[in-house]
């Protein structure tokens, strides 16, 4: 336990910074598995959607540092290849 002031108060910073970062990594989470779902499922118009609803929370967190840039960039690559290779598979078939 925090002994100091100041160390309470950073006690407390770290507490709120912490649940909203959560609450960002959720909602990324939340929609890229959701996208991943759709897109197994061959529902491609919804899997479009949710895919640019995912992009938008990864960019978003990787704005306010909750994630790495990097890392948002390799989500989104990884969500757009399944999504055009469920595509073409559709052109296919």
């Amino acid at each position: 336990m925090a002994n100091t002031r100041s160390a309470m108060k950073q006690m407390r910073s770290s507490a709120k910074k912490r649940e909203r970062n959560r609450m960002f990594r959720t909602r990324a989470r939340t929609h890229i598995n959701r996208a991943r779902r759709f897109i197994a499922e061959g529902k491609i118009e919804e899997a479009r959607e949710q895919v640019q609803l995912a992009i938008k929370v990864l960019d978003k967190a990787a704005e306010k540092g909750i994630i790495h840039k990097n890392k948002a960039a390799r989500y989104k690559s990884r969500l757009m290849r399944r999504l055009n290779q469920a595509t073409r598979g559709l052109e296919v078939a």
